[in-house]
């Protein structure tokens, strides 16, 4: 962040930072390719995945393995993972007293459709503290890692890019908001997050990391009085 630009918006991630959804996705998703493809064969090729987007992932699959998704494939995954997250998808633990603690205006921006951003919201008990936008990958045509989701909250709440900071758990969140210019946290206490994607997100240019929600207000409020 540039000197003398002050805090003038806080934008949080939602899959991963709100809710932790990462991993009830990921368990079916890996249930349901096992069902497919050859289950020791099938672990190589998932190997170093952890942050790439799903299609992504179905491409490595699908040219690995030499032949396409049964017919129907995609839509039966989205309706089963959406069924699972609206029954069994609980809030990260103290996320909601750690952003009412803060005292900035809230965006959120995700590469989920605003629809599912909006039920992530009601479980976490945040619809009235998101004050500054809901922003999805339905809102733009290039989601993350593309700036535009981070630069779309910041240009909707009028607020400068310098003077927006981001917490976010994915390495590609991160590059989206450090290419609009914005200073992140990282969030590593999402039951998905390896180990190692401290160092990972370190390497991209992430200078702060938590691994817990009540840690947030305090590393918020340093960075502030910073400026």
């Amino acid at each position: 962040m540039a000197p003398n630009a002050p805090i003038e918006l806080l934008i949080c991630d939602c899959d991963g930072v709100l809710i932790d959804s990462e991993i009830i996705a990921e368990r079916y998703l890996y249930k349901t390719l096992a069902e497919l493809y050859p289950v020791a064969e099938l672990e190589r090729v998932m190997a170093g995945t952890f942050g790439l987007q799903t299609r992504e992932i179905f491409a490595r699959i699908e040219a690995h393995f030499g032949k396409p998704f049964p017919e129907g494939f995609f839509q039966r995954l989205h309706d089963q993972v959406h069924d699972l997250l609206r029954s069994e998808v609980q809030p990260i633990p103290g996320v909601r007293d750690a952003l009412m603690r803060i005292d900035l205006p809230l965006a959120v921006a995700s590469n989920s459709q605003s629809e599912s951003v909006a039920f992530a919201l009601q479980r976490c008990d945040l619809v009235e503290r998101v004050n500054r936008g809901v922003f999805g990958a339905d809102h733009v045509e290039r989601p993350k890692p593309a700036p535009d989701l981070y630069l779309l909250a910041a240009r909707t709440a009028g607020v400068d890019p310098r003077q927006c900071l981001v917490v976010e758990d994915s390495s590609t969140g991160a590059s989206a908001a450090l290419t609009a210019g914005m200073q992140v946290i990282g969030f590593l206490g999402a039951s998905h997050i390896p180990p190692e994607h401290g160092e990972t997100l370190r390497r991209l240019g992430v200078h702060h990391l938590i691994r817990h929600m009540d840690e947030l207000p305090e590393l918020v409020g340093r960075l502030h009085a910073a400026v």
